[in-house]
């Protein structure tokens, strides 16, 4: 009796002080120890409890070795934390998985570590569709608005060719930029986006415009544009990116008013 007072004082104490981790640990032990490792067991694990960060290494690698590895393994992993079921050789394929995969592939050149590469996208791609969702949506319409006032010569001609509807705006916004900018650059507007402002985005997508203007003006049809800004030479990318920050800070101000 004095052994399940003591448990229970312990319990309820550490969910006092906001940790919770003795159950926890009880029922992932417990579920470990099993032969075989069931994949329901382990997601109604997580429909019970939040994961401890004690063991998001521990929890990874269980999952690590039922699963094809590298930046497809963290878009795998993704979908069991949601506790969706799924034919594995069909769970890729999904529009925002694409997204998913081009992010991660991305961390990957920038995060050693696999485990945190795992955790730093789900994260960043959390906050695009919950904080970002509905101003992405914006991003396309908001670019023409500043193309008009840097270019309005430049807009003139997309339009003309019909290419404003036919940007590549998923690569550059959904993606924010993941398989267009190499990494050295892709950071610094990533390092934007995370600290709140999603309209970045659009500056780089206008100085990309600008910088490339005289290729795109003698370029006339949609696709040839399109297709020529989904492959942008990668020489320069560095100071497109300055540029952009400094068109950022010029339009929008201080970033506390940026998003």
């Amino acid at each position: 009796m004095a052994d399940d007072s003591q448990r229970n004082f312990r319990s309820v104490y550490y969910e006092k002080v906001g940790f919770r981790g003795v159950e926890e640990k009880k029922s992932l032990e417990i579920l470990l120890k099993d032969d075989r490792l069931d994949i329901e067991k382990l997601c109604t694990f997580s429909q019970r409890f939040p994961l401890p960060s004690m063991y998001r290494i521990l929890v990874w690698k269980v999952l690590l070795g039922i699963i094809p590895p590298h930046h497809e393994s963290h878009a795998l992993v993704m979908k069991y934390r949601k506790e969706q079921y799924w034919d594995i050789h069909h769970a890729l394929r999904e529009p925002e998985d694409e997204v998913f995969l081009a992010i991660a592939k991305a961390m990957e050149e920038m995060v050693e570590d696999p485990i945190e590469c795992y955790w730093l996208v789900s994260c960043f791609v959390n906050q695009l569709n919950s904080k970002h969702k509905d101003s992405l949506q914006q991003l396309p319409k908001i670019l023409e608005q500043y193309l008009n006032i840097e270019d309005n010569r430049l807009l003139m001609h997309l339009k003309a060719c019909a290419a404003m509807s036919k940007l590549p705006y998923d690569l550059w916004f959904k993606k924010c930029f993941a398989g267009c900018l190499p990494e050295s650059s892709l950071q610094r507007v990533w390092d934007k986006v995370i600290s709140g402002s999603c309209k970045i985005l659009v500056f780089v997508a206008l100085e990309i415009l600008l910088t490339f203007k005289m290729k795109i003006i003698a370029l006339n049809t949609a696709e040839k544009i399109t297709q020529f800004l989904e492959n942008i030479p990668q020489d320069n990318t560095d100071a497109i990116v300055s540029k952009a920050v400094d068109l950022w800070r010029t339009h929008c101000g201080t970033p506390a008013h940026s998003v």
